[in-house]
């Protein structure tokens, strides 16, 4: 029985889409693959249309009808993933920022060494990030001591979407009552996990900037994650999270 499954949202990733596909699929482990396309203009969804003729029965495309946002193509994702019998659900980029050759790290510390989120982390062991500009790697790493501080969470990367959880973690959280579409989502995630004590495990991984395709990133979505933290740390003392 297959048992490990990764999603991966795109939006105009025709540069990367069939290499990150391949190497996905060229690892030791077998793994399948879920793709949720936001009718990306570039025509990413008819490329993993192709590739599902030579990955049949291993490659997964759900094509949405406009662009909803990273989260709710993970709570989608995560929910198709839970009607069936995978046991470990990967989040991953598309474009090649996660390493595929860590996938096996995360799904090892989930399965062999009992953690029920694993966490590719940038942060854990120094900062492990390649191809970024001084000024945005500072942002991200004081964006994760920010929400660190704020939130309690022993998370040294808070803000990672390299992310492998066991079933029974997904199982456990509320998907319907995620509140957050963009990077907050990751944070979100992570603090639900951690209220509702399960181990997390941080794995290093070096972070890569993309070198082919446009950076998703605006200020929306930082703007969401600073104010988001706070709002989710209100919402648990009230104990209405």
């Amino acid at each position: 029985m297959q048992d490990a499954i990764v999603i991966i949202p795109t939006y105009n990733e025709i540069e990367n889409i069939e290499a990150i596909i391949r190497a996905v699929f060229s690892q030791s482990k077998d793994i399948h693959l879920l793709i949720i396309d936001d009718n990306s203009p570039d025509l990413t969804g008819m490329k993993v249309k192709e590739l599902q003729n030579e990955f049949q029965g291993k490659l997964f495309l759900i094509s949405r009808k406009e662009k909803q946002g990273l989260g709710t193509a993970y709570i989608y994702g995560f929910k198709w993933c839970l009607a069936r019998t995978y046991k470990y659900i990967f989040e991953m980029d598309a474009d090649f920022s996660h390493d595929p050759k860590d996938l096996i790290k995360l799904y090892d510390a989930c399965s062999l060494d009992g953690a029920d989120m694993s966490i590719g982390s940038r942060y854990v062991t120094g900062v492990n990030v390649v191809n970024w500009p001084m000024g945005r790697v500072l942002m991200s790493y004081l964006a994760s001591k920010y929400v660190r501080i704020i939130t309690g969470m022993k998370i040294n990367d808070t803000t990672a979407g390299f992310v492998c959880y066991k079933r029974e973690t997904l199982n456990a959280l509320d998907l319907n009552k995620i509140k957050f579409i963009g990077y907050a989502f990751q944070i979100e995630m992570k603090f639900k996990t951690y209220l509702k004590k399960f181990k997390i495990t941080e794995v290093p991984v070096i972070f890569t900037d993309r070198t082919k395709g446009e950076s998703k990133l605006s200020k929306g979505i930082i703007s969401e994650a600073i104010f988001g933290v706070m709002s989710m740390k209100f919402r648990s003392i009230l104990r209405k999270y």
